[in-house]
C-alpha cells in the first residue's frame, strides 16, 4: 500500500470512527460493538507503518528532527 492510498485509507476511517462515535454517544446501541475498537486498531497500523517509514527514512518527513538544547553542558 503506497503513501497516498494509506492517507485515504485513513481518512476513511478516522471519518467512520466519527460516526460511530456518535452513534454511541447519542445513547444509540451500536449494531456491532466492536467495531470502534477494530476502527482504532486500524487507524493505528496505519500510523505505525507511516511512522516507520519515516523514521527509516522513506516517508515524507524523512529529516530526522534536531536535538533540543537542554542547556546542560556533556561533562
Amino acid at each position: 500500500m503506497d503513501a497516498e492510498s494509506r492517507a485515504k485509507k485513513l481518512t476513511e476511517l478516522r471519518d467512520e470512527l466519527m460516526h460511530e462515535r456518535g452513534v454511541a454517544a447519542m445513547g444509540g446501541a451500536p449494531p456491532n460493538p466492536g467495531k470502534i475498537r477494530a476502527l482504532r486498531k486500524n487507524i493505528a497500523r496505519i500510523l505505525t507503518i507511516q511512522g516507520e517509514e519515516e523514521r527509516l527514512g522513506r516517508g515524507p518527513a524523512a529529516a530526522s528532527p534536531a536535538p533540543e538544547a537542554t542547556g546542560k553542558e556533556d561533562r
